[in-house]
């Protein structure tokens, strides 16, 4: 009898592993389907992403009945997330610079563009009490001489180089002292012009911006024009903007989006939950029951 039940327990130990081993060999070898409709770019991205995974696969673009997903990614709540990208940027710049603020003796500047007019006044019937100054590109110098009081210490020098014309004064204009940080709200073309002016002035002043300031340049090394600027952004995607081939940053990073709504897609149909897999666009594991979050930090912009 013991024989025979050591013989019994041996043939269950190797039918439950064989069953194991061949469900997992069946999972590796589903294949992902995907119902999608969106543009011919993003349709493009996806076949690359998808080929370039080497995963058998089966998308139908033409159901119209299936998820729909936008032209504008950025903005988008893609499938399984919480927010947009752009939403969870802006809800942790929001969180440090104002909901976390210590010392409220000193002010936020609040720096835009009236592209971002909207935006702007959403923070200022949550904010009143910070300071809001919108760009315009006429001179951008001399507005931003104004925002920090510097005109004012210039006009002081030139009154007193009047006084002997003979003196020569060393002079290192005065910034207001009431600034805790900076918050830039711009493109690329309009951040990429102030951000070095304001640098200029200010040493002690910490800036802040999303990754929107970046978006439209065409070279990650170009982004040493906000050096020292704190971004919200995961280093999976500054590895993937370092390695990039597409035309601009933004490029990179929609495509880096496409690759994550892919990756929980891929998740979720292979049950696939228990290997804690984080999207490149975030730092939390996807998780069965709930939303995707991404739990941004920051980043500094260094040379």
């Amino acid at each position: 009898m013991k024989f025979n039940l050591i013989i019994i327990i041996a043939c269950l130990i190797f039918f439950i592993s064989s069953c194991s081993s061949i469900s997992k060999n069946e999972i590796s070898k589903q294949k992902l389907k995907l119902n999608i409709q969106t543009n011919s770019i993003n349709k493009e991205r996806i076949i690359e992403i998808l080929l370039k995974d080497k995963i058998n696969f089966d998308v139908n673009f033409t159901n119209n009945n299936s998820y729909f997903l936008e032209d504008d990614l950025l903005n988008s709540d893609l499938n399984f997330f919480c927010n947009s990208l752009l939403q969870d940027e802006r809800k942790i710049i929001e969180k440090t610079l104002f909901r976390d603020k210590k010392d409220f003796n000193k002010k936020i500047l609040i720096i835009y563009s009236k592209k971002f007019d909207d935006l702007v006044l959403t923070l200022k019937e949550k904010y009143p009490y910070e300071e809001y100054f919108i760009l315009d590109s006429n001179d951008y110098e001399t507005q931003i001489q104004k925002i920090l009081n510097v005109d004012k210490s210039s006009i002081k020098n030139k009154k007193l180089s009047k006084l002997d014309t003979k003196i020569q004064i060393s002079h290192t204009p005065r910034v207001r002292n009431d600034i805790l940080s900076i918050y830039f709200i711009t493109d690329y073309n309009t951040g990429k012009t102030v951000v070095p002016i304001f640098k200029s002035y200010t040493l002690d002043i910490n800036y802040y911006s999303s990754s929107e300031i970046f978006h439209d340049a065409t070279d990650f090394k170009k982004l040493v024009d906000f050096e020292g600027t704190f971004i919200p952004i995961t280093k999976k995607v500054l590895e993937n903007l370092n390695n990039s081939q597409q035309t601009t940053i933004k490029s990179e990073i929609e495509k880096t989006l496409l690759k994550d709504f892919l990756t929980i897609e891929k998740i979720r149909q292979k049950s696939l939950f228990r290997n804690r897999i984080k999207p490149d666009s975030g730092n939390l594991s996807i998780e069965k029951n709930s939303c995707v979050a991404r739990d941004l930090n920051f980043w500094k912009v260094t040379s």
